[in-house]
């Protein structure tokens, strides 16, 4: 190979490799943007949910109680009626207690079903049946017979007592032994019925499948677009006179097919709207319970939990000096006394001394004879006279 063959062969290899060299800058340089592209979008998302977060913060801590409304399907309870939508819909509920159409005969049936019948074509307004299904706590039950029975429990107490006295006293007559005997009886008789209700009862409420339906007519109002000159107030005394009236018309109704109603109150639509928002809870605490419980008081914000600890450290503090101050107070009171008591029988020593000297004197009469101890008697008397005597001067002097 000529050398001018090997200077094109080199030339071409250069040339080669230089555009190999050129290429990879070009690639180094697209992959360098692209990496730092990806690094600005991925600052622009860290600082995006930071700002977020921020903005989450934000409204967790402008949460209010009010917010929690706007998931209900109701605004209140008042008079009797829940209120929807800003005063905008007004409902009242009737309560039924229906009939056992199973164990009537074939005429009482016809007769329900005229009736109901009848109910229905006296209807000019849209309606709504709704069946409530709750299970059966006899909890309240049980606590009301367990204060019967306590009752009954004393009463067979004090009974009992009475005829123990009336037995051992005799003043009375066999007659009479026998009608408290009888009474008492009666009373225990009485007694051991309700302890047996209570076992039995108790027994019952264990079996959490008892199931009790309740039945509901619901009656809607809606006020009139040009009511808007009235206040809500006035509203709502249109709507409950409006809802009040249909509702008695449906108690009469239902009443010729031996159905009774009633219309609920506003602690009794409470109670219904907390079953049907709280199923599981609704089996174990009652609404009158939840209520107790402070359920009410979920909105309450809590006091920081250093400063509660504060609060409960000073009440501790001031617990324990009222106590610490009562017994030294009594402690000291009582040192008062015996300092009291010391200074007493400092200023009667002497009369003290004289008066047990007479008292050894009697105890001795017999040894020394009655003479000797009434002459001495009247010498400790003028020794104290002379001694009184000169004290008296000296504090003249």
């Amino acid at each position: 190979m000529s050398e001018n063959q090997i200077s094109s062969f080199l030339t071409i290899v250069l040339i080669a490799l230089s555009v190999i060299l050129l290429t990879l800058f070009a690639v180094f340089i697209i992959l360098s943007m692209k990496e730092r592209n990806r690094n600005k979008k991925r600052e622009e998302e860290q600082k995006s949910g930071s700002e977020n977060e921020n903005q989450n913060v934000k409204k967790d801590v402008e949460y209010t109680k009010f917010s929690i409304f706007d998931f209900m399907d109701f605004d209140k309870i008042d008079d009797n009626m829940i209120i929807r939508k800003n005063g905008k819909r007004y409902i009242m509920v009737i309560e039924c207690q229906g009939v056992n159409y199973d164990l009537m005969s074939g005429l009482e049936k016809n007769s329900v079903e005229q009736g109901f019948l009848q109910f229905l074509n006296t209807l000019r307004y849209p309606i709504q049946l709704y069946v409530q299904t709750r299970t059966v706590n006899l909890g309240s039950s049980i606590t009301r017979y367990k204060q019967k029975v306590n009752e009954i429990r004393n009463d067979y107490m004090r009974k009992q007592m009475e005829y123990n006295s009336i037995v051992n006293s005799e003043a009375y007559s066999l007659r009479e032994i026998n009608n408290a005997k009888f009474e008492l009886v009666k009373a225990q008789n009485l007694y051991e019925y309700g302890l047996d209700i209570i076992n039995n009862t108790e027994r019952m409420n264990l079996n959490k499948n008892i199931l009790k339906k309740h039945y509901y007519v619901i009656i809607g109002y809606t006020p009139e677009e040009n009511t808007n000159v009235y206040d809500k107030e006035e509203v709502k005394s249109m709507a409950f006179s409006d809802l009040y009236t249909k509702a008695q018309a449906l108690i009469s109704s239902l009443g010729v097919c031996n159905v009774t109603g009633k219309v609920l109150n506003s602690e009794e639509l409470a109670e219904l709207l907390y079953v049907a928002y709280n199923r599981d809870e609704a089996e174990v605490y009652e609404l009158d319970k939840a209520l107790r419980a402070g359920i009410d008081e979920m909105y309450s914000v809590g006091k920081d939990v250093l400063d509660k600890r504060m609060q409960e450290i000073n009440a501790e503090i001031e617990a324990q000096a009222n106590i610490k101050a009562n017994d030294v107070a009594l402690e000291a009171m009582a040192n008062q006394e015996k300092i009291r008591k010391v200074k007493q029988r400092e200023q009667r020593m002497n009369e003290l001394i004289d008066e047990m000297a007479k008292d050894l004197l009697d105890e001795n009469e017999q040894l020394l004879g009655s003479d000797i101890v009434k002459d001495a008697k009247e010498i400790i008397d003028q020794k104290t006279k002379e001694t009184q005597k000169t004290k008296k001067a000296q504090k003249a002097q």
